[in-house]
């Protein structure tokens, strides 16, 4: 997401690079580039002029005029501006009562029914709740059904009523079994249009009647650009609805929908969510997402995905094999693993500062461990454990095994043993044990 946005703006800072100071003329010349690449990343036009009307008014200030490094001021500046624009800060979820009931709207497509069910799982492994899935998409063929299968994978229960279809009946029955069974957080996944329609939001508007939700959220693919800001503004109209989803944001490279719908709507962006997988959800954090767009990388972000796989124990006991010099391709396979579980691989690396535009045109995808995980899995528990008696004969049935070649094996083989001399002279140095989270 935001690549071509990242680009232009990169480009448009250059202006002001080796200029002594900020003056009428640089900064217009600069700020009509900011604008033209907001235009092209489909941010509402009137947005667009606001932004740089604020930026142009706060880089001539008195204070900027003595900086010694315009272009560093201005990132600055816009960077500020990119936060303020999207939100300023997160905005959590309405969660406290019990039990809560949270309605999911949208248009059909946008990926409400997948993102209920992250939501499920969210609620459930990182607030610590008890949630249930409601299926009121009555009309859509199958939608019951897929419901169905993400509360499973979710291990999460679903409230179905075969043969019912009032779905403004089956919202109040299932908040009323919700309150029977204990779930502390009933989450109603609605039906959706092709587009906006009045027998829609009327549907949903008796749905909110009928259960008085403490939370309605929007869901939107942000794919849909400036289309997705208008259809926000209809529902918002009919549902005042508390925050939005943006939805399939890995398949969008301008971002216009994150950058405008806070200020159309003035509703916060609650959450963002990319793929199929239950755990690509994400809070939005406008500020790191403007660090991002702005080619800053989020550290924070990935800091904090990391954490959620990190075990404490295991982290120092394996700390003592490395100083042991006793780290072998059991452990290597485990933290890959550890890696995989963290998100997509590509997405990961773009959090590091510097790192994203390197690797924009790289083909990388969640395969990349594929074939190291064959070698190592081709080995028998000896050669996992013990990799020096890997001889040539027992490479070679490696390489017959995984489907590589004798090439790969040998060059994985170099690579894990500059890996182990590497993580021996940190562990020496003492830097491990801190970073294992010892004090």
């Amino acid at each position: 997401m935001f690549e071509n946005l990242s680009e232009r703006l990169e480009k448009s800072f250059k202006i002001l690079r080796g200029q002594g100071r900020i003056s009428e003329i640089n900064i217009a010349e600069t700020l009509k580039e900011v604008r033209r690449a907001l235009l092209d990343a489909d941010v509402n036009f009137k947005i667009a002029k606001q932004f740089t009307d604020t930026v142009k008014a706060k880089a001539l200030g008195q204070e900027v005029l003595k900086s010694v490094n315009p272009s560093q001021m201005l990132v600055k500046i816009v960077h500020d501006e990119l936060t303020g624009l999207m939100g300023g800060d997160k905005t959590d979820i309405n969660i406290k009562i019990n039990p809560s009931v949270i309605l999911i709207a949208g248009l059909q497509g946008s990926g409400k029914t997948t993102f209920s069910g992250k939501l499920a799982k969210w609620v459930k492994s990182k607030r610590g709740k008890n949630p249930m899935l409601v299926a009121c998409d009555v009309y859509r063929p199958a939608a019951i059904e897929q419901l169905k299968i993400i509360g499973s994978q979710a291990e999460v229960p679903v409230y179905t009523e075969e043969g019912n279809t009032n779905p403004v009946q089956i919202a109040k029955n299932a908040v009323r079994e919700a309150r029977k069974n204990g779930n502390d957080v009933v989450i109603i996944d609605t039906a959706g249009r092709l587009a906006v329609d009045e027998e829609m939001m009327k549907e949903i508007a008796s749905i909110k009647d009928a259960v008085s939700p403490h939370e309605i959220l929007f869901v939107v693919d942000a794919m849909t650009g400036q289309d997705a800001v208008n259809t926000a503004r209809e529902f918002n109209e009919r549902l005042d609805f508390d925050g939005v989803v943006l939805t399939k944001l890995d398949g969008d490279t301008r971002g216009g929908a994150a950058l405008s719908i806070r200020s159309v709507v003035n509703k916060p962006v609650k959450f963002v969510s990319s793929g199929e997988k239950l755990d690509a959800i994400d809070i939005f954090y406008p500020v790191r997402m403007a660090d991002r767009i702005l080619g800053m990388g989020d550290i924070v972000s990935l800091v904090e995905k990391a954490q959620e796989q990190f075990d404490v124990e295991e982290a120092r006991k394996l700390q003592k094999k490395i100083a042991k010099d006793q780290f072998d391709f059991n452990d290597f396979i485990s933290q890959i693993e550890q890696i995989k579980k963290m998100g997509n691989v590509k997405d990961l690396m773009g959090m590091i500062p510097g790192v994203g535009k390197a690797i924009k045109d790289l083909d990388i995808d969640d395969n990349a461990f594929k074939g190291i995980e064959a070698i190592i899995k081709s080995m028998t528990p000896l050669e996992r454990s013990n990799p020096v008696v890997l001889n040539g004969t027992r490479r070679k049935r490696i390489a017959e095994g995984s489907g590589t070649s004798v090439q790969e094996v040998n060059k994985l083989l170099k690579q894990f043993d500059e890996t182990r001399k590497m993580m021996k002279m940190v562990s020496k140095s003492g830097n491990a044990a801190r970073l294992m989270g010892r004090r």
